[in-house]
């Protein structure tokens, strides 16, 4: 197919072949993390290449069911079920193919913070949670919940949500900010129209192969007993780490404390892995920040997308769903609240990927 020129497909199968051969090696696994680091290459390579020919040959298929159309085979509706499939298979490629940094194939840490407003604003971020799970269950992403803090009466008031899989971080960047609700809110008495706010911030997940540097001497513990609903779920030992960080950034000499809570397991030590990763995550993303700032200095011309900026309106009881960088709305609210998102990311990355593709 021409259009496969666009992704460089042939030169794909080249290197993917080159790089098979170095995992051949007699003593390619005696150095884990190298090995670990090629396997990853040579399967992302691998994603792209069977990318492809999925929608090569969906392309021969729908080119010979439009002959078979013309013979009275086939029906045209068929015809525009294969057309619309096809469609949907190349613009997740082309989207695939603005994710080129080293980090957007990485997987995300996500974590959501309600904003002042107490039990709606708690609420509203539980809803944000439902809908990343269920965006990230559509795309066959591995989710685990790494920390929450449940709202007082409902809702959440934090998560930390791990999303395990290829080109998660690259999509999810799109998502860093703060996201604003309006509607007639079901916790006020007199059925009045509310705003509330949920930050949230998304990170790389770095994995083993990727060295980031911790002090040692810089790191400190707490253990604490897990949170539960009461009787036989209360966790009666201390299985929850606190990881404290006393971090220097060594462009600013701004000093800050980086404090994290694991409790996903009832596992001690796998907690403190965990919040290890979630550590290395958080400095990993900082040297990017510094890495891009340069960049982000020649963006300046354009909308500055930032911690702390309101990015996106959710407008119930209008109909609609607005993102202030991009200005892409949909007036269906409810799926957009059941994880059908793909739009906002789209948007986000056709006019960010060549330019400002990271922020904070």
């Amino acid at each position: 197919m021409r259009w496969g020129g666009i992704f460089d497909i042939d030169s794909k199968r080249v290197e993917v072949e080159e790089e098979e051969l170095r995992t051949h090696v007699p003593d390619f696994w005696e150095h884990q993390k190298e090995a670990q680091a090629q396997m990853k290459k040579v399967k992302e390579l691998h994603q792209w290449i069977d990318g492809y020919d999925e929608v090569d040959k969906a392309a021969s298929e729908l080119q010979l069911a439009w002959d078979f159309v013309k013979e009275g085979l086939v029906e045209e509706a068929e015809i525009d079920a294969m057309y619309t499939d096809i469609t949907a298979k190349i613009e997740a490629l082309e989207l695939r193919n603005m994710l080129r940094r080293e980090e957007d194939s990485l997987g995300a840490v996500l974590k959501i913070n309600s904003g002042a407003g107490g039990t709606e604003s708690q609420d509203w971020a539980s809803m944000l949670m439902r809908m990343y799970l269920r965006w990230c269950e559509s795309k066959g992403y591995k989710t685990s919940i790494a920390n929450m803090l449940e709202g007082d009466e409902a809702g959440i008031k934090s998560v930390t949500i791990e999303v395990d899989g290829a080109f998660a971080y690259g999509y999810l960047k799109s998502e860093n900010g703060v996201h604003r609700l309006v509607r007639v809110s079901p916790y006020n008495a007199q059925g009045k129209r509310m705003t509330s706010f949920a930050s949230v911030f998304v990170t790389p997940l770095v994995d083993d192969t990727i060295e980031v540097r911790v002090d040692p001497a810089l790191l400190s513990w707490d253990t604490f007993r897990s949170g539960g609903a009461g009787g036989q779920n209360v966790n009666k030992v201390e299985s929850g780490v606190r990881l404290r960080y006393q971090y220097t950034d060594p462009y600013t000499g701004e000093h800050e404390e980086i404090l994290i809570e694991n409790t996903e397991t009832r596992d001690q030590p796998k907690n403190k892995e965990n919040a290890m990763r979630q550590l290395k995550s958080i400095l990993y993303d900082k040297e990017l920040q510094h890495r891009l700032a340069e960049q982000r200095k020649v963006e300046d011309s354009k909308m500055k997308i930032e911690w702390g900026s309101q990015i996106r309106s959710y407008v119930f009881d209008d109909r609609r769903v607005k993102d202030h960088r991009t200005q892409w709305q949909t007036s269906d609210v409810n799926a957009v609240m059941d994880g059908d998102i793909d739009g906002f990311i789209k948007a986000y990355l056709m006019e960010f990927a060549g330019g400002q593709t990271q922020q904070e």
